[in-house]
């Protein structure tokens, strides 16, 4: 089946989408010995595509999962201490899989977990500043600290981009974020005087939570790790 060119390279671990498009301008692409550009499409499995001359390598098969982690889990795949890990709750899904990120041992929500290394790499570059969202139960006056949550702040020396901060229901905030610093939400919390009684993650990038049980893991779907490609 035909597909444009930035899907393919993309999907064959070559580059993002955004940096295949580039390929095809300095014509690095060939299709049949023919130079391509941005916007045509080929075959993997009928046409000779190559980069720089060299064909393209059939990508490895990846798992790529979504897990709904629960309270009183650590994010790793092992611990000294003897906590539960999220390893134990997808270890049925058939490969040895690892975080994307971390969620604290008191966060919930969305967890991703590949043995992708390179799309790992490209999530948690900070040039990306993935968007994430969260569900903050809070304690304390919100109307007060609703302006220091979306003011100027600084963790651990490092200025932080002004997080989008709305109202979601009575002692519930929708928090969004571009970076990942230690227990950053936890954090920012306190610093606006509001105590958190419950935080789960509902979005990464464009993926979405939705109805996934607490525990429960999928794989995710062709059209979700395009949206993680972009």
């Amino acid at each position: 089946m035909e597909e444009r060119l930035q899907k393919i390279l993309s999907a064959h671990g070559v580059s993002s989408r955004r940096a295949a498009e580039g390929y095809l301008s300095a014509g690095r692409v060939t299709v049949n010995g023919c130079t391509a550009r941005v916007g045509d499409k080929a075959d993997p499995e009928r046409d000779d595509i190559r980069v720089d001359g060299r064909p393209l390598r059939r990508p490895a098969r990846r798992t790529y999962l979504m897990l709904n982690k629960p309270r009183g889990y650590v994010t790793t795949l092992s611990d000294e201490k003897g906590r539960r890990t999220v390893a134990e709750l997808v270890a049925g899904c058939g490969a040895r899989v690892w975080p994307v990120g971390r969620l604290d041992l008191d966060s919930e929500g969305l967890l991703l977990l590949t043995d992708d290394g390179a799309l790992t790499h490209a999530l948690l570059h900070p040039s990306h500043e993935v968007e994430k969202e969260y569900r903050v139960w809070v304690e304390g006056d919100v109307d007060a600290a609703l302006p220091v949550l979306r003011g100027p702040m600084e963790l651990d020396g490092y200025a932080l981009r002004p997080a989008q901060v709305t109202p979601a229901g009575e002692g519930v905030l929708s928090v969004v974020i571009h970076e990942g610093r230690n227990r950053q939400v936890r954090r920012m919390c306190a610093a606006a005087g509001l105590r958190v009684r419950r935080l789960q993650r509902v979005r990464e990038g464009e993926l979405c939570l939705g109805a996934l049980p607490v525990g429960a893991w999928r794989h995710l779907t062709g059209e979700e790790l395009c949206l993680l490609r972009k």
